[in-house]
């Protein structure tokens, strides 16, 4: 059971809706979501994705499952899942001709003050040295 590796999938959205979605804007709160709900599950997370309106047969997606470092996708909930491929059915489907689980995390998401709003703007406006865009 331990075996399974997968790739926690995040949602990249605007800074400016913060103020109405704010959990779609937290990608390290998504990532940690997953890796809460793979850790209860005894697996581990071995890819962390950051996206925004992918295709479901983007070769991003797929690379590490043809190499074999992957063989679950978990995003935090549907709402996520929706913002970070274009088609989440497409994706279900090719999920399942691959024969790789898809599953939603589907945790309480953590509750966001001004404070903690105003940490998410902080660290998502910082810019990130060396960052690869998945």
């Amino acid at each position: 059971m331990g075996d399974v590796r997968v790739a926690a999938i995040a949602s990249l959205t605007p800074l400016e809706e913060l103020d109405g979605d704010p959990f779609l804007v937290d990608t390290r709160s998504q990532h940690a979501m997953c890796a809460r709900w793979a850790a209860g599950h005894g697996y581990a997370v071995t890819r962390q994705l950051r996206l925004y309106g992918l295709r479901f047969d983007h070769r991003a997606l797929w690379s590490d499952v043809e190499d074999g470092q992957v063989e679950l996708f978990v995003a935090p909930n549907d709402r996520v899942l929706a913002r970070a491929i274009t088609s989440v059915s497409d994706f279900a489907a090719e999920c399942e001709r691959r024969g790789v689980r898809l599953e939603l995390a589907g945790l309480d998401e953590p509750d966001y003050t001004a404070r903690s709003k105003a940490g998410v703007h902080r660290r998502l406006s910082m810019p990130t040295a060396g960052y690869d865009g998945c």
